[in-house]
């Protein structure tokens, strides 16, 4: 929930060395790592804990919920005196992490590894405030460019590296690996990265991180387990009631302080309400899509479906995924410009549901999968680029940082929601006496995806800005444009 500083106060520019940059670029590859250690991966930690997959799923689950409650917090110190401290504690808490992943004998043990690992995901906004703070004002555009793209195509490398590892060593060498280049970041960032500048401490709304965690970790059981207790079960009910007093306690709660974790009263516009409503519908089906395309190609063919993938091939079929989405997003300011970014928000959607559906109905050779990614990509570029520049042309400019900061909020909770659905959705359909599901629990799922993401078209559509759209800036079309790079690759910035 970082803010840039307006260039025209932002005051001199500390002294920052030659390394300062790559220092910050390693960050963000650390963060990169962690998010590539989910999805591939998944079978490969089924099989070596002797789980299920749709249990395995939630050491990806937790990862991502842990990176929902930590941004807005590492946001927030981000923009205070204790930035560096913030950035030094994560990155020893992410090195734990990996530790203690490599070492999981046990599904618990590996989901708070990967917790731990998680909160890293939190890094790239602290990595860009940094950046802002010490960089001078003209190298400031470039630096934070070089970052997004950074943390966009270490996420298209890392997938088939620790798919790599995974297959040539096992799954722990793979999370031993994250914590080794988070180690190294740590040292680097000790030498390097200096002071925050700022002096004034914006209070941090503790109870509101505590709340809103409890709140979104008992939605998620229920989701996640929904299949395996029975939707209408005690224990699944009785999550959804927590959930929903809970969270309407932390409603509550922001709504009431000058300084919220989260501002809940961006929602009062009616733009920025559909624009959240559709990140919410798409950050869902992208960990949906994910996870079932990597653990379809990765099944035993054996059982008349499935290509027996090894790991490095489907952390390969998501390549394709990155590469698109970063073109896509570069081109969405044009589009933006010449048809309005509602338009170009229903577009991309459309463009996932129908690579979802693709998939759903040609699942025969690899190729289809690769292709069908490679379509994903694309909608996911254009929807991720065009949702931060709706919500920046909707809300006054002193009220854009807080938007933004909600929005990131919003689609990493629904990051959470799509791994923990997928693993429900799954689970209801595992063969006997197999660790994994059937290829009509597949098909579901996609389908499922695919229905989410028109919905999101839908909503884009209803909830456009009345009147004439303004175009967007070069600010924000480079905003935009950033944002969309890390988000295709499942990294929030803020």
């Amino acid at each position: 929930m970082t803010t840039a500083l307006p260039l025209r106060s932002r005051p001199p520019a500390a002294t920052a060395g030659r390394a300062f940059l790559p220092v910050l670029v390693g960050v963000t590859l650390v963060v990169s790592i962690i998010s590539s250690l989910g999805a591939p991966l998944l079978p490969s930690v089924a099989e070596a804990l002797s789980v299920s997959l749709s249990s395995a799923q939630w050491s990806l689950t937790a990862a991502l919920l842990a990176g929902a409650v930590a941004a807005p917090v590492l946001g927030r110190l981000g923009d205070g005196p204790h930035r560096r401290k913030a950035i030094l504690g994560v990155l020893a808490v992410v090195t734990a992490g990996g530790i203690v992943a490599g070492a999981a004998g046990s599904l618990p043990l590996l989901i708070v590894g990967r917790v731990l690992q998680g909160i890293g995901l939190g890094l790239a906004p602290i990595a860009m405030a940094s950046a802002r703070d010490h960089l001078p004002a003209e190298r400031v555009p470039a630096a934070i460019g070089l970052l997004s793209v950074s943390g966009a195509t270490g996420v298209g490398a890392g997938y088939p590296i620790s798919g790599l590892i995974a297959e040539r060593f096992d799954v722990y060498v793979a999370f031993y690996f994250g914590a080794v280049l988070s180690a190294a970041a740590f040292a680097a960032a000790f030498l390097v990265i200096p002071r925050s500048r700022a002096t004034a401490t914006v209070p941090l709304d503790v109870p509101g991180a505590l709340v809103g965690g409890l709140g979104v970790v008992a939605l998620l059981i229920g989701v996640g387990q929904g299949a395996q207790w029975g939707w209408l079960s005690p224990a699944v009910l009785g999550c959804f009631a927590v959930a929903a007093v809970v969270l309407a306690s932390w409603v509550r709660l922001q709504l009431r302080l000058d300084n919220p974790l989260v501002d809940l009263r961006q929602l009062r516009h009616r733009a920025v309400l559909g624009a959240d409503f559709a990140a919410l519908l798409l950050g869902t089906a992208l960990y949906m899509f994910l996870t079932v395309v990597t653990e379809f190609v990765q099944t035993p063919s054996r059982v008349g479906f499935g290509f027996d993938a090894s790991t490095l091939v489907a952390g390969l079929c998501l390549v394709p995924f990155s590469i698109t989405s970063l073109t896509a997003s570069r081109v969405v300011g044009a589009l933006a410009r010449r048809f309005g970014t509602p338009a170009v928000l229903a577009t991309g959607s459309l463009a996932i549901a129908a690579g979802g559906a693709f998939f759903a109905l040609v699942h025969d050779a690899l190729w289809e999968a690769f292709a069908a990614m490679g379509l994903l990509g694309v909608g996911f570029g254009f929807t991720f680029a065009a949702i931060p520049g709706l919500i920046a042309r909707s809300v006054p400019d002193r009220e854009v940082g807080s938007a933004m900061g909600f929005y990131q909020v919003i689609r990493s909770i629904g990051f959470s929601v799509g791994s923990a659905f997928v693993a429900s959705v799954l689970a209801a359909h595992e063969v006997a006496g197999a660790s994994f599901p059937s290829v009509g629990g597949y098909t579901l799922a996609l389908w499922i995806g695919a229905g989410i993401c028109a919905a999101a078209a839908l909503v884009a559509l209803l909830f456009a800005p009345r009147g004439a759209e303004g175009p967007p800036s070069p600010e924000q079309e480079r905003a935009a444009r950033d944002d969309a790079e890390l988000a295709s690759a499942g990294i929030a910035e803020g």
